[in-house]
């Protein structure tokens, strides 16, 4: 806990020099009524006295109001600062930390255990420091008026102070299970609406609601199961404070009755009595509610402890090496250059130099694969689901790093390159087609929020998108829903096309750009992507024998391995495994749920 208060101690230092100060008001004013309890007995005058104790009961309600929201405001900041960190930790962690941990319970960590660690920070910390130092000064006092009567005040307390030790270990276990649960139902909660179209066409809202349902039930289990705990501590301290009382007021007046001490210490002695009530109370909670905050700090802990990706400083890139400058096809369009791209060289803008790769070390998914992606050509990635062409693109983005071999941008390792760096040379158009809420134009303008109208109309013109702006509501202006559900799954993708074209990569990634594109829209896909290699070196994921057609080289992977490389025609005359890729439809023409072209005459297909 004092370590959650760095950055904020001199507030904390405030706040409670704010609340022992009202506290000590407040521990003056017994004070005060035993001399206005006297002086009355004595028929000296009691207006002074009773002045003196206005002033000093509005004194300590001024200070606590002031001290108290120095604490919460104390408490909020402690919370922000957790949060900003715990965001920026989550947008950074390994990719492999997110494929072990769920969304929603992470997210639950930002929300729901900071919430309660706010209640800890601002109302636990100081309360325990302040408690313990008002119960000590009461009890002094109560010394010096009567030692005999603390003694049972203190036996009452001791035995309370036994019962909630015994509970508390219980309470912190309870609350851990409570908040594990809270963090699994906004992941199973998330899970559910994120894949709505197929829970409700599978008729699965049942199931779903079941399932977050029995997430929902342990969480009331282990809230009850605190709650039971907590019941049982409350009675027992106030049980302790009001005996203590009681044996105070039947004792004192018997030891007053036989003038062993005076009416005045009795008034004083049980003011100072049910004065030490509050700061014991909230000693007691706010131990209870530590142990509560603890279990949820653990769980904060846990994910400020997980591995992040290092942030490198950015370094200069080294611009590729100067060669003559292909001459663009009759009608393409001129794109500016992108400041990675420079002129067309001898070093490929990618290449993969013997690459072993595994997400679990024990089943390798890449086995030794090689082969370059040039400057301003097209090359194709071909194979059956599973021979590693999408964890090519998680290696190229930097997602993850090779086993052994080496990746290379421009002919430089990809080690002595920041992951900024690399990743400023590349863009992405991959299946999942990510449209966030928010505006059309936010979303083509994500890698580039400075673009200027005349480069987003360029990227909305080559992406075919004109029509989308037509038919949205306020056009560019217009917001898309959740996950861009007002948009059809090939609106989707163009959108990730002309976000990526904006971003003037060196090296455009694209996984299967053209599964989602009726045929006419296909068509104008490839036209788009031989304008767009005529300035930047494109790595296609293809299972359409138009997308391979037009490709400059084929990478044929099988079991991920690199088992032959050449373009269409090549393959088809030399690789078997390519063969059987065309002749299994796996490579088919757009628009057609036919088979695959026949290979030429003279070449066997295999089985």
């Amino acid at each position: 806990m004092y370590g959650l208060t760095a950055g904020h101690r001199a507030a904390a230092v405030t706040a409670a020099v704010l609340t022992l100060v009202g506290s000590a008001l407040g521990l003056a004013q017994p004070l005060v009524a035993k001399d206005a309890v006297d002086a009355s007995g004595h028929g000296r005058a009691l207006g002074p006295l009773l002045a003196l104790l206005a002033v000093l009961f509005v004194a300590e309600a001024a200070t606590g109001a002031v001290g108290r929201f120095v604490l919460e405001r104390m408490g909020e900041g402690v919370v922000r600062q957790l949060r900003h960190g715990l965001v920026a930790r989550l947008l950074r962690l390994e990719m492999k930390e997110h494929g072990r941990h769920r969304g929603g319970d992470l997210i639950s960590r930002v929300t729901a255990d900071t919430t309660l660690l706010r209640e800890v920070v601002s109302q636990a910390l100081v309360d325990l420091v302040t408690g313990a130092l008002v119960a000590a000064g009461a009890v002094a006092l109560m010394v010096w008026i009567d030692p005999l009567l603390l003694l049972l005040v203190a036996l009452t307390v001791a035995a309370a102070a036994a019962v909630v030790a015994s509970l508390l270990k219980g309470i912190r276990a309870a609350s851990e299970r409570m908040q594990s649960s809270v963090g699994a139902i906004a992941a199973d909660l998330e899970r559910a609406l994120g894949a709505l179209p197929m829970v409700r066409v599978h008729r699965a809202e049942g199931r779903e609601a079941a399932r977050i349902g029995e997430r929902v039930e342990s969480a009331y289990s282990a809230g009850v199961q605190t709650a039971k705990l907590a019941s049982v501590m409350s009675p027992a301290v106030e049980l302790a404070v009001q005996g203590s009382f009681l044996l105070v007021l039947v004792i004192g007046g018997l030891r007053v009755n036989g003038h062993a001490t005076s009416l005045g210490d009795l008034v004083a002695f049980l003011l100072y009595a049910s004065y030490l009530v509050l700061p014991l109370s909230s000693v007691f909670r706010a131990v209870g509610l530590m142990q509560r905050g603890m279990g949820a700090y653990q769980r904060i802990e846990h994910v400020l402890d997980l591995p992040v990706e290092p942030v490198e400083p950015a370094e200069p890139a080294e611009p590729a090496e100067p060669a003559e400058r292909a001459t663009p096809a009759v009608g393409a369009r001129t794109l500016p250059r992108s400041p990675y791209t420079g002129q067309a060289g001898t070093r490929p803008a990618l290449a993969l130099r013997d690459v072993h790769f595994g997400y679990d070390p024990d089943r390798p998914v890449l086995h030794g694969v090689s082969f370059d992606v040039p400057h301003r050509r097209q090359v194709a990635l071909v194979g059956r689901s599973g021979t590693g062409k999408s964890t090519i693109f998680a290696l190229a983005a930097r997602f993850y790093e090779p086993d052994s071999g080496t990746l290379l941008f421009g002919g430089r390792p990809a080690v002595e390159l920041s992951r900024s760096e690399c990743r400023a040379r590349i863009a992405v158009v991959d299946q999942s087609t990510h449209v966030v809420h928010g505006t059309l134009r936010d979303n083509i303008t994500y890698a580039v929020p400075d673009a200027d109208e005349a480069e987003v109309r360029r990227v909305v013109e080559l992406a075919r998108l004109d029509e989308v702006i037509r038919r949205l509501p306020g056009g560019l202006s217009g917001v898309l829903g959740e996950r861009g559900s007002t948009l059809s799954a090939g609106e989707r993708q163009r959108v990730a096309l002309a976000r990526a074209l904006l971003a003037r990569p060196a090296l455009l990634l694209l996984d299967e750009p053209t599964s989602h594109l009726d045929a006419i829209n296909e068509t104008a896909l490839a036209k788009v992507m031989r304008d767009v290699a005529g300035e930047c070196a494109l790595l296609v994921i293809a299972h359409r024998l138009s997308t391979v057609q037009h490709a400059d080289r084929i990478i044929v992977l099988d079991n991920g391995r690199s088992v032959a490389e050449g373009c269409h025609g090549e393959l088809l005359a030399t690789s078997p495994s390519y063969r059987a890729l065309a002749t299994g439809q796996m490579l088919r023409p757009a628009g057609s749920p036919g088979p695959a072209p026949k290979a030429p005459p003279g070449t066997r297909p295999s089985p």
